[in-house]
């Protein structure tokens, strides 16, 4: 329930706080007094989009705050899907800057105002004379019935199926397009992917094969190369290794005359050999050199066909080839596994779809279950509201699955007698409307935990009995639920628990609305000035001290 309203710098109210009370609140005052204010600031809270026109300062910031305890309602997941601190006492707050930029809270948490309309949604329900439009949509009639058969478990499953149908469905959807296009392209992927797999590849061949090429073309220059390293080597005789023999003679002798020339000795001796080996090396890379004509050919000839494909597919390796090859590989493999790919992911499409025709079922027997119930209870409730003709007939017909059921509801209505039941919209008044809203917040009310409910003079169009009537079922309805009622009518005030009178102030520079609690002696005043206008006579204030006291 709502436990503290705070409105501050908002259209005429400078500043205004209340608590109203957990049953039924009351909330009278002259027209243009301010009611209708509460209301639209109460609408910004509730996610409504904001104008600055609306500052009561322009130079100020707006601020709209209300405090809600919420023991009593599961909306727990709620707050775990929207990543929000969950109390049982729950801050919601609106700021509107005088630049315009409005910001939204929750819990001290900044949200959006579509998470903000998501949670206040559950907090407070705003019902006024022009609700015509909403119940008159199918959507809403769809969600009467299935809070009346309190289909919220059949609800949760079906839509937990109707997702899963829905990815399993767009899944087979996206594989049909992907196979048709792929199989626009099956024949040119096919020959790419042959054309690279006839070549074998290999991931290091380009660069051994150039390298290869390369001695092969240079084959007489390198031999000769060859053959005149190893003779300045070994072989002529001034060679460096005749050089080196005799360096290390010349070591031998002095080393035996004084062992520390044996080091270089050692030295002089291991570079002779390795000059030995190198020359051997030499002589032997020479002898392996050949001139092969018909080899280079072959290697120039597959050089090519991997240059003419690297070209063809803007790459510069063999590496890159070889990923295009895996690729069109897995693109052909698919085309040709397409079928059993297909015929498993319509075989899931099925099965999820039997398994949400079967939760679609259960929903819709438990929403055609309760249609005649909610006719009788309705008609019988407008017989006691002044309406003994009045007819509500509720068609219910099935077609394909949404995200709502399989289900459309339409309300139908009469309230008269020998007309028809018609579309809502066609055959109800103000007041007829009115009357029936009230009959189905009242028989919903029964059903589930609402949040706190605001009638916005939903009374409109009744007088008398009728309105005696309307005022002790919202007094019924706040055995359970928190009401705020804005209504002009005595019978209604008088049922409330509470009584807040909206008035203006033009005591200061500037005329603003306040709004203060009745006493009991206050409320007797205000309702006999209900009944009996600005001076009410004494007659009249005894009736109205009458009625708050038969209340009581």
């Amino acid at each position: 329930m709502l436990s503290h309203l705070l409105i501050k710098n908002y259209a005429l109210i400078e500043h205004l706080e209340m608590d109203p009370d957990s049953s039924l609140n009351i909330i009278t005052g002259e027209t243009g007094a301010g009611k209708s204010i509460m209301l639209g600031a109460i609408g910004l809270l509730m996610g409504n989009r904001a104008d600055t026109k609306t500052l009561y300062n322009p130079d100020e910031k707006c601020v709209i705050e209300g405090v809600f305890a919420v023991s009593g309602y599961i909306i727990e997941n709620l707050f775990d899907e929207e990543n929000l601190d969950y109390d049982t006492t729950c801050f919601v707050r609106r700021e509107i800057s005088p630049s315009g930029k409005s910001r939204a809270f929750v819990n001290d948490t900044p949200v959006t105002l579509d998470i903000l309309r998501r949670v206040t949604s559950h907090l407070m329900d705003i019902h006024s004379q022009h609700d015509s439009i909403l119940l008159g949509s199918n959507e809403y009639q769809l969600e009467i019935v299935d809070t009346y058969a309190q289909n919220d478990a059949l609800l949760r499953q079906y839509r937990t199926d109707y997702r899963q149908f829905r990815l399993k469905q767009e899944a087979y959807e996206q594989l049909l397009n992907e196979t048709a296009t792929m199989k626009k392209e099956f024949d040119y992927n096919n020959f790419l992917y042959e054309e690279l797999q006839r070549l074998s590849l290999q991931a290091d061949e380009q660069e051994q094969l150039e390298q290869e090429l390369t001695i092969l073309e240079n084959a007489e220059d390198i031999k000769e190369r060859l053959q005149l390293s190893w003779d300045y080597l070994d072989n002529a005789e001034q060679s460096v290794v005749v050089y080196l023999k005799n360096v290390v003679n010349n070591l031998n002798y002095v080393t035996r005359l004084a062992e520390r020339f044996g080091a270089i000795r050692d030295r002089a001796q291991s570079a002779l050999i390795e000059l030995r080996d190198l020359a051997g090396e030499i002589s032997t890379e020479q002898d392996n050199i050949e001139t092969n004509d018909s080899r280079a050919e072959t290697i120039r000839e597959r050089l090519n066909l991997i240059y003419q494909l690297q070209t063809k597919h803007a790459v510069k390796t063999i590496t890159e080839l070889l990923d295009i090859q895996a690729m069109l590989e897995k693109k052909v493999s698919k085309i040709l596994n397409s079928d059993e790919e297909l015929a498993l992911a319509k075989g899931e499409s099925e099965a999820a779809l039997h398994q949400l025709m079967v939760s679609a079922q259960l929903l819709s027997d438990s929403r055609r279950a309760v249609l005649e119930q909610i006719e009788k209870q309705i008609d019988s409730l407008l017989v006691d509201l002044g309406m003994p003709n009045a007819s509500l007939k509720i068609n219910l017909e099935v077609g394909k699955p949404s995200t709502s059921g399989i289900d459309t509801i339409s309300f139908l209505f009469s309230a008269n007698k020998g007309v028809k039941p018609q579309q809502l919209k066609n055959v109800a008044s103000g007041g007829e409307f009115s009357r029936l809203m009230m009959t189905i917040k009242y028989i919903l009310a029964s059903k589930r935990s609402l949040p706190t409910i605001i009638f916005d003079e939903i009374d409109t169009g009744v007088s008398g009995e009728i309105a005696i009537k309307m005022g002790n079922m919202m007094r019924d309805m706040a055995h359970s639920h928190q009401i705020i009622a804005i209504t002009h009518l005595h019978q209604i005030a008088a049922q409330g628990k509470a009584h807040y009178f909206v008035y203006k102030d033009h005591s200061g520079n500037r005329t603003v609305s306040r709004v203060r609690k009745l006493s009991f002696t206050e409320r007797v005043q205000e309702i006999a000035q209900m009944i009996g206008g600005k001076n009410p006579s004494a007659s009249v204030l005894k009736n109205a001290k009458e009625l708050l006291s038969q209340k009581a």
